[in-house]
């Protein structure tokens, strides 16, 4: 076998740019065999079998360069019949729990396994892997994300029906909408400006300390009620419902509006409501930020104040969060990003 010079060229680039190590391994062999090298000499070259090395100089003589190409995608779908590949890509959508087995995940070898019992037809796990891929199919990482509930037009009916239930309140009755934010000593990295080349640094303390905000928005006036801890629990919360009933002391009603976090529903702060008398909580359907407007203050906050602070202590830190949820009032409509330091 003989190579001219820029064929060898071609195959010599081929084999340092595939990422097939069948393909690079054709391409060794038919260099070696166009250097002048013996069947032997190349078997002991590059370990391959001596009849893949007579197949290999076979093909490319009768097709030259083409020859050279991974041909195992074109391999016939032996067997397969439409039936076959419309369950297939059914069961990818679904678990293997759905359909007996223990496995949560699906394997090449259950999958074959499935669709035997299903259409009567064996193939193997390399067969059927080529058949996943020929779907467009992919061996991934799944993504992880909030549970859902309920779907998207339940949550909007759900939305919907808080939305009817407190339009055209009258005068003595208010609606705030409460939530809690976390603010931690190890500040959030965000962007900011800083020199082409030069990338600035944030100090961090080290060992994180954590405080938490509770909040009410009102709806009406953007008035906003806020109590910071060191704890997020019921009776914290609950501490936050009696200084906003002392807020609005002359409202005969205090329409509540959060979401499903545990401590607005314990026993303990159920029996606080009880007991308040003049308090109704309203509960969001579940991983509904976009439906509470207090969100939207907490992410002005974190831009603001925890965004790549400077802060060594937590108690400067809380101070600076103070002072922002003063000038935030009324929200929005206040500009508390563009306020001055005292």
């Amino acid at each position: 076998m003989s190579l001219y010079r820029a064929q060898r060229r071609r195959i010599e680039k081929r084999s340092r740019r595939t990422r097939c190590a069948e393909e690079r391994q054709r391409c060794q062999i038919v260099l070696g065999l166009g250097a002048g090298e013996t069947v032997v000499q190349v078997h002991r070259n590059l370990g391959a079998a001596r009849s893949t090395i007579y197949r290999v100089a076979e093909r490319f003589c009768r097709e030259g360069e083409a020859g050279l190409r991974d041909r195992r995608g074109e391999t016939p779908l032996r067997k397969v019949t439409e039936e076959y590949m419309q369950r297939l890509e059914e069961l990818i959508y679904t678990s293997p729990k759905e359909h007996g087995w223990r496995r949560s995940t699906w394997t090449a070898e259950l999958l074959t396994i499935q669709l035997e019992q299903d259409t009567g037809l064996k193939m193997s796990r390399t067969h059927l892997s080529r058949l996943l891929r020929g779907l467009g199919m992919r061996w991934g990482r799944p993504r992880p994300g909030p549970l859902r509930y309920t779907s998207k037009a339940a949550k909007s009916r759900k939305v919907n029906a808080l939305k009817r239930r407190l339009r055209g309140l009258p005068a003595d009755e208010v609606v705030v909408y409460a939530d809690e934010v976390d603010v931690h000593l190890n500040p959030k990295i965000g962007p900011c400006w800083m020199p082409r080349g030069i990338q600035f640094e944030v100090e961090t303390p080290g060992k994180n300390q954590k405080r938490y905000v509770f909040g009410g928005l009102d709806a009406e006036t953007g008035e906003l009620v806020w109590l910071a801890s060191d704890k997020k629990n019921s009776a914290v919360f609950i501490e936050w419902l009696t200084r906003l009933q002392a807020h609005y002391s002359d409202s005969r009603l205090i329409h509540v509006v959060c979401d499903n976090y545990i401590i607005h529903k314990s026993k303990k702060t159920r029996q606080a409501i009880s007991r308040l008398g003049n308090i109704e909580l309203h509960f969001l359907p579940p991983y509904s930020p976009e439906h509470n407007p207090i969100e939207r203050l907490w992410g002005e906050l974190h831009a603001n104040v925890t965004r790549n602070h400077k802060h060594r202590s937590i108690d400067t830190l809380m101070d600076d969060v103070d002072a922002f949820l003063e000038a935030a009032t009324p929200f929005p409509g206040s500009q508390p990003s563009l306020a001055a330091t005292a």
